[in-house]
């Protein structure tokens, strides 16, 4: 018996247009040779996707904040050592090497067994599954999310802040939680939110609103604060990318003051101090000061 040929017809057109909304097939990730991956979410379902290479910095390249990278890569080696260690929220100003230094760890440690999937904030509803799908692998994963806020009834909120606590699903051993934040608190603060403060024997209480608000960064064991540069530390690491960037392409740049000036000027007008703000200067002051190098010989 054949089908009528307009039924065929439409239903072509109903596989079509569903078959977009469909998850695509799911590959699983060779671990021993994929480092990285990031979770794609579809309507229905999600896989995790390899990520063929990762940026080549390295934790020697991220200049300026050493403290912080020593409180993050001492954690990171309690972890790869299966001892306790704590999920992080690494929260500050932007350009100053929060996510480079996820990424710096990954290449320093990956074949110590590190590896890293990237979780975007509207898909950090998915936890659960992408847990699920590392549990029990030889490997130390973490699952890092960049740039992270919240807003008012975000479903994602609920989801991480169960995740850390523990309450309804904990993490398994191999799995910890590192994120990124302009805010320390992860949401936004208004000067209203305090008006439900009270003082008592001259201690600061907040009012429940705010507690709320701050709960969920409290749950991250470990806080690793990103500021401003000074004057001073961003004048030198400038100088220091300088050096490097010589170094990395065989020519000589003399540092000098009319560098220094020039660096600080820079800064002015990007209107911020910062390690990604020194690495732009200086690679534009190699990069101009080899031109007129080469069109003066």
């Amino acid at each position: 018996m054949s089908l009528d040929p307009e039924l065929i017809e439409r239903l072509k057109r109903v596989l079509a247009a569903v078959e977009p909304l469909l998850p695509r097939p799911a590959v699983p990730v060779d671990w021993a040779a994929c480092h990285a991956a990031n979770w794609h979410r579809s309507t229905f379902a999600g896989t995790l996707e390899p990520v063929p290479s990762i940026e080549g910095i390295r934790l020697e390249d991220l200049l300026g904040i050493e403290p912080q990278k020593k409180a993050l890569e001492d954690n990171t080696r309690q972890f790869l050592a299966g001892l306790p260690a704590n999920n992080a929220l690494l929260w500050g100003v932007r350009g100053t090497g929060k996510s480079s230094l996820v990424r710096a760890l990954l290449h320093a440690y990956a074949d110590r067994g590190l590896r890293i999937i990237q979780v975007d904030k509207d898909d950090l509803v998915s936890l659960p599954a992408i847990v699920d799908a590392v549990k029990g692998q030889p490997y130390r994963f973490v699952l890092f999310s960049d740039d992270l806020s919240f807003g008012p009834g975000d479903a994602s909120y609920k989801v991480l802040k169960s995740a850390l606590d523990g309450s309804v699903y904990a993490l398994p051993e191999n799995v910890l939680i590192y994120v990124t934040s302009n805010r320390r608190h992860l949401v936004p603060e208004y000067e209203s939110d305090n008006r439900g403060a009270m003082m008592v024997e001259g201690e600061i209480h907040h009012g429940e609103a705010v507690e709320e608000k701050i709960s969920l960064s409290g749950r991250f064991g470990l806080w690793v604060g990103f500021h401003t540069f000074s004057q001073d530390l961003y004048v030198d690491v400038a100088r220091r990318w300088a050096g490097k960037l010589c170094e990395r392409t065989g020519v000589n740049v003399p540092w000098t003051r009319e560098a220094e000036t020039a660096a600080v000027l820079w800064s002015q007008r990007k209107g911020d101090r910062s390690g990604r703000i020194a690495y732009q200067f200086a690679c534009d002051w190699v990069g101009r000061s080899v031109m007129e190098q080469q069109r003066g010989s």
